[in-house]
């Protein structure tokens, strides 16, 4: 009975392990080449919207804070937000990888240099960001001589899937007086990696990420309604990178909050990791307890 019930667990993992996202239509599939490609019925499901914001009259708005936070792609949780890295050969890509495809496409424009929306930033910038080119002496030597030709002295370095380690999101908490509720909006997201600069350099170290570009998120949400991170486990479906990041579905920390000190960051008032993490967790229990208090007479 024991060896039974072992044999089932083990098979029962296998198939939800087993089952990718390339398997779309596998049940209702006539032909093997229909593997893997969405029937007609299913693409018609999928061409939907996401579900629109709410307009908020900013008379209804009894109370508000902005926050910041970094999602870390190493924790657990946020693993689907990171993988896979090497999406080049797999049906489902990184949530990094659809936002550059769409960036490069045109299809999301609103990009700046920072989460205050002042300095857009055209793809070429963005492109820059994201490379290093290493030129050997001996290169500079051929240009100075008149040689045009010196790609094989030319070494480029990107920033790819793999590097980026983290997400800063920049969101609204407010108390809709309307509807008496505390509600959240996110603002803004940004992709952060190491600096271009020192990916592949045993002469600088340097452990920091820093944002690459800031998308307003509004402007990303149809794209990252329809993409989908790599299905963990064995559900039907995963909730697309829109959902999961709408509703909070993922771990982070708050590094910043509005403040009449010009924005500054908690880092810059406490300096232990210890008392960040403890002033991060204060913050956000200020704001979860603050609609219950809302209610208190």
């Amino acid at each position: 009975m024991k060896y039974k019930l072992i044999t089932s667990i083990l098979l029962f993992v296998g198939c939800s392990v087993g089952f990718s996202q390339a398997n779309y239509n596998i049940l209702n599939a006539k032909k093997a080449n229909q593997i893997g490609v969405k029937s007609e019925e299913r693409i018609e499901a999928d061409n939907d919207k996401p579900l629109p914001y709410a307009y908020v009259d900013d008379r209804d708005i009894l109370w508000s804070s902005i926050v910041w936070e970094t999602i870390d792609l190493y924790q657990k949780k946020n693993f689907r937000l990171y993988y896979p890295v090497n999406d080049e050969l797999l049906h489902t890509k990184s949530l990094f990888t659809n936002l550059m495809d769409n960036i490069r496409n045109g299809k999301i424009t609103e990009i700046y240099e920072d989460s205050e929306f002042i300095n857009r930033l055209p793809v070429s910038e963005i492109e820059k960001k994201l490379v290093r080119v290493d030129t050997a002496s001996y290169g500079y030597d051929l240009l100075n001589q008149g040689e045009t030709d010196i790609s094989e002295f030319v070494d480029k370095n990107y920033i790819t899937p793999q590097d980026i380690q983290a997400f800063q999101i920049k969101g609204m908490w407010y108390f809709n007086k309307l509807i008496g509720e505390m509600q959240y909006r996110l603002l803004a997201i940004a992709p952060m990696a190491p600096d271009v600069q020192t990916i592949g350099r045993d002469d600088i170290q340097d452990d920091a990420v820093y944002p690459l570009f800031w998308i307003f998120y509004p402007d990303a949400r149809e794209i990252l309604h329809n993409k989908f991170p790599i299905k963990d486990g064995y559900a039907p479906r995963s909730a697309s990178f829109d959902v999961i990041l709408n509703t909070r579905d993922f771990s982070s920390v708050i590094i910043k909050q509005e403040n009449m000190h010009g924005n500054r960051a908690i880092s810059e008032y406490r300096a232990e990791s210890l008392f960040q993490l403890r002033e991060a967790e204060k913050i956000k229990n200020e704001i979860r307890d603050l609609e219950s208090d809302m209610w208190t007479y």
